[in-house]
């Protein structure tokens, strides 16, 4: 391996950290999001990386296409940015639409019926909120035999493909001068090898922001504002988008 191209991965590695720890979007989406929607730690870390990947690798690809037509780094850079744009904007889209969904939940929850089969045969109904405890309801019925919840199933989760094309637009700005500089070289491997330890870097931070962050978020108890949870996730994913576009983050 030559001087040149370890100086270049010792830089990829440093500015994929740097970069990803100084982008609030690069972690707290996953981390408010696994916390409202009670998301396991082994489908977290799945989300965070597939996201991951498909946020460096779009930038990668661009790279390898500018580099084999032959387009300069600041023209390769103006589409980075416009691909930034995009990704705050359905950063603040997602998260405001997301916010007031929290916020119809929390005026309106959502009632589930309960079936209560008594030891003399009488069968009865009734529903309530699922931010209601049940356990009154219970000590009510002395005779109960059975309990079985009537509610409908959560189905289908888009959220994480939500995520996925939104970071898929996410741009990796400061991958392609350090791309290019090996191809003007004509070092394609020299190229490879510096977008491999960049998106190694990248990710592997994502996953340790995440999992850190999201291993304090499971122990805080928020009291009556966890029927806000979803509002909550709404209102910073939002704020991370127009982090993006008022502050330049």
């Amino acid at each position: 391996m030559g001087t040149d191209i370890l100086a270049l991965s010792t830089a990829a590695v440093t500015i994929g950290v740097t970069h990803t720890v100084l982008g609030p979007d690069h972690y707290l989406p996953f981390v408010v999001l696994a916390r409202s929607r009670g998301w396991s730690v082994s489908r977290t870390s799945l989300i965070t990386f597939f996201c991951g990947l498909g946020h460096v690798f779009s930038s990668v690809i661009i790279g390898i296409i500018g580099i084999a037509a032959g387009v300069m780094v600041s023209k390769l850079e103006s589409v980075e940015s416009v691909r930034g744009d995009i990704a705050a904007y359905l950063l603040l889209i997602f998260g405001t639409l997301y916010a007031l969904w929290g916020l119809w939940r929390f005026f309106y929850p959502r009632k589930h019926k309960h079936v209560h089969l008594h030891g003399n045969g009488t069968v009865h109904k009734h529903a309530h909120p699922h931010s209601s405890p049940h356990a009154g309801a219970e000590l009510n019925h002395t005779n109960l035999h059975t309990h079985e919840s009537a509610g409908p199933a959560v189905k289908g989760d888009s959220t994480p493909w939500v995520l996925f094309l939104i970071f898929v637009f996410g741009p990796c700005e400061p991958l392609i001068p350090l791309l290019m500089y090996p191809a003007a070289r004509s070092d394609f491997a020299g190229s490879v090898l510096v977008a491999v330890v960049f998106s190694i870097a990248t990710v592997g931070t994502m996953l340790a922001v995440v999992l850190t962050l999201y291993a304090g978020a499971r122990k805080a108890r928020l009291g009556w504002l966890e029927r806000l949870s979803h509002f909550i996730a709404g209102l910073t994913i939002a704020l991370c988008g127009a982090a993006i576009l008022f502050l330049g983050l």
